[in-house]
């Protein structure tokens, strides 16, 4: 019975990490839930993003091959992921695809500046609830540019 129990409480405490590469999707699934964001990549894969916006912090994505199995599971909204914005041209489709849906999708700026801005909440190096904007110029073609900032709801001083 103590047996048991441990077994149960350690497996409890499991993670993303924990998933090995080439798990088949039943697996991960049963692990992790029903992911809540599926796309086809241009390679015919599927990709698969457990995210918890628009409210939490944590997103996590895995690409899945014909045979069904997992690549692995990644932590995607991560400063040094977010770097691949720089790579190429990133449509409001590719960023879905790759990070999974924002929690707020705004408009800023004025006049010629004026920009379509996606915004991700995260927990910056697991450390600050930050927020990651994402740019896709005036007509929301591409991605512009993006930038980080503290998130203000857990800033004590701006909502007292």
């Amino acid at each position: 019975m103590l047996l048991t129990c441990l077994l149960l409480t350690l497996s409890a405490c499991s993670t993303y990490r924990d998933i090995p590469p080439n798990s088949p999707i039943s697996q991960v699934e049963n692990q992790m839930g029903t992911p809540n964001y599926r796309c086809t990549l241009p390679d015919g894969r599927q990709r698969l993003v457990w995210s918890q916006q628009p409210q939490g912090q944590y997103a996590y994505g895995a690409n899945v091959n014909q045979q069904g199995n997992i690549d692995k599971v990644q932590s995607l909204l991560t400063d040094s992921h977010f770097r691949r914005l720089t790579e190429g041209r990133w449509t409001q489709s590719d960023v879905a695809c790759e990070f999974g849906p924002p929690a707020e999708i705004d408009r800023v700026g004025l006049g010629e500046k004026n920009e379509v801005v996606w915004t991700y909440r995260y927990k910056q190096n697991n450390a600050w609830n930050s927020l990651m904007f994402v740019y896709f110029g005036r007509n929301g073609d591409a991605v512009t540019h993006y930038h980080s900032g503290p998130d203000l709801r857990y800033e004590r001083w701006f909502n007292d």
